[in-house]
C-alpha cells in the first residue's frame, strides 16, 4: 500500500523518465540521413501513442453511447462523451495549429544557443531556431499527453485501484524515455549543441504535466474529463507529429524514413506488450 505522498512522487519519477532520451540532443556529427531515421523513429513512437490514447478516448465513448442506445443509461451521458472526445481533439489539434503559426513566426528571441540579434538573418541560425522552436512545440504536445498520463494514474489510485496505479507508473515510465527522442530529435547535429538550460526546460514541459495530471487526478473520478485530456492529448501528437514529418522529409529520403517509422512503431507496440504481460 502506498500513501499519497508516494503517489505524486511516483507520478512526478513517471514523467521524468523523458530525460533519459535528452541527451542525443548533444549527438555532435549527425549526418542528415542519420537525423532522418532518428526523427522518424521518433515519429513512430508518437504514432503509437496516438492510436493508443485515441483508441483508449473513443472505447470510453462508445461504451456510453452503447448503454445510452441500450437504454441503460442517460442520453446526455453518451452526447457528453461525444463532445468531450471531439472537443478535445479539437483543442489538441487546431488550437496548436492556431498557437504554432503564430510562434514559427514570431521574431526570435535569445534561446540559449549563443547568437546576437544582429545574426538573426545567417541560415545556420535560422536553422538552430526552427530547430529549438519545433522541439520546444514537441514537447508542448508531448506535456498535453503526459498530463492526460497523470490523470489515468491519479483516477486509478483515488478509484482505490492501487495496484493499477503502481502498474501505470512503470507502463508510463517506460514509455515516457522514449517520448525524450522526440524532443531531441530535431536538435541533433546543430552546429552548436543545446545549452542544459533549454534540455532542463523541454523536459520539464515535457515531463512535468505528468505530475500535475497526477496530483489533480487523485482529486475526483470523471469518465468526461478523462477523455477530453486523451482527446486533447491525441490531437496535440497529431500536429506534432506532422511538425516532425516535414522536417524529416527535408533531411532524408522516404525509404529510410519509413524504416525509421516501423522501428519507432516496433519499439511502441512491443513496450506496451511488456507492459500488459507485467499485469497492466
Amino acid at each position: 500500500m502506498i500513501d499519497y505522498p508516494q503517489l505524486l512522487l511516483l507520478g512526478a519519477f513517471s514523467g521524468l523518465t523523458i530525460f533519459l532520451g535528452l541527451p542525443l540532443a548533444v549527438a555532435q556529427g549527425v549526418s542528415p540521413r542519420k537525423k532522418g531515421f532518428l526523427n522518424a523513429f521518433a515519429i513512430g513512437i508518437l504514432i503509437f501513442l496516438i492510436v493508443d490514447v485515441l483508441g483508449h478516448a473513443w472505447e470510453s465513448v462508445s461504451d456510453a453511447a452503447s448503454s445510452a442506445f441500450a437504454g441503460r443509461t442517460p442520453v446526455q451521458d453518451a452526447v457528453l462523451g461525444l463532445l468531450a472526445m471531439f472537443g478535445g481533439l479539437a483543442i489538441g489539434l487546431l488550437g496548436l495549429t492556431l498557437y504554432g503559426t503564430r510562434y514559427m513566426k514570431e521574431a526570435p528571441l535569445q534561446l540559449s544557443i549563443g547568437q546576437t540579434s544582429t545574426e538573426k538573418k545567417e541560415p545556420q541560425f535560422t536553422q538552430q531556431v526552427d530547430a529549438y522552436r519545433l522541439s520546444l512545440m514537441i514537447a508542448v504536445g508531448i506535456g498535453v499527453h503526459n498530463f492526460s498520463e497523470g490523470l489515468v494514474i491519479g483516477q486509478s489510485y483515488v478509484s482505490g485501484a492501487i495496484g493499477l496505479a503502481i502498474l501505470l507508473v512503470v507502463g508510463f515510465a517506460v514509455h515516457n524515455a522514449t517520448e525524450g527522442f522526440g524532443i531531441a530529435g530535431p536538435l541533433t547535429g546543430l552546429a552548436e549543441r543545446p545549452s542544459i538550460r533549454f534540455l532542463i526546460m523541454a523536459g520539464l514541459v515535457g515531463g512535468g504535466p505528468t505530475f500535475i495530471g497526477t496530483l489533480l487526478g487523485s482529486q475526483w473520478t470523471s469518465a468526461p474529463v478523462y477523455v477530453f485530456f486523451l482527446a486533447v492529448a491525441g490531437g496535440a501528437l497529431i500536429y506534432v507529429s506532422m511538425l516532425m514529418y516535414n522536417s524529416g522529409r527535408k533531411q532524408t529520403t522516404n525509404d529510410v524514413l519509413m524504416v525509421g517509422f516501423f522501428v519507432g512503431l516496433f519499439a511502441g507496440f512491443v513496450t506496451d506488450l511488456i507492459v500488459t504481460l507485467g499485469g497492466v
